[in-house]
């Protein structure tokens, strides 16, 4: 086990990003003794775009969404992740 540096005080936040900009944390901090977090109330930043659906899909959707209690949008989201990580589990596979 190696010996850790101590973790030095900042006078301001622009002194210490440009400190840990320029150090390895891995002489500060002793990762093996770290453990996992979960935020369950954070949610994950959204950004808003403008998609253009023909109707009668549109209208698909909305209906699917309706037999299971959710809304389209919510439901159009799930759609996408779930066709998203399939391509990129697919294209992992193929490298």
């Amino acid at each position: 086990m190696r010996k850790r540096k101590p973790k030095p005080t900042f006078r301001s936040q622009e002194k210490e990003v440009a400190f840990w900009a320029s150090h390895n944390s891995t002489d500060y901090v002793d990762y093996s003794k770290s453990r996992r977090l979960i935020f369950p109330k954070l949610k994950p930043s959204t950004e808003t775009i403008s998609l253009r659906l023909p109707k009668s899909l549109l209208e698909q959707l909305k209906t699917l969404a309706n037999k299971r209690d959710v809304p389209y949008q919510t439901l159009l989201k799930l759609f996408l992740l779930e066709r998203v990580q399939a391509e990129l589990h697919q294209n992992a596979k193929a490298s």
